[in-house]
């Protein structure tokens, strides 16, 4: 699997606190490398019918994710909203 990152993302992940920054840089550039499937990410959620993209948690912060074939593209991470 292939994995890339839009400006987007890397401008949010700079952008976040130090201890945030720390466990989202691990999950997404360390474990997800070694993680399983797909589906094992945590609360995967389809955004759209196509099946493009996605988003899923860590922690507070939720990631936003663009799938196609094997390539996996991070776009977005934001803290969770409040509701």
């Amino acid at each position: 699997m292939e994995m890339r990152y839009a400006r987007s993302f890397l401008v949010d992940l700079k952008s976040l606190e130090p201890a945030a920054y720390q466990r989202v840089y691990d999950f997404v550039f360390l474990e997800f490398a070694e993680n399983g499937p797909l589906h094992c990410l945590p609360q995967l959620r389809q955004l759209d019918s196509e099946g493009i993209f996605h988003r899923f948690t860590v922690d507070n912060y939720l990631i936003g994710i663009e799938i196609r074939g094997e390539i996996v593209k991070f776009l977005r991470v934001i803290p969770m909203p409040d509701v």
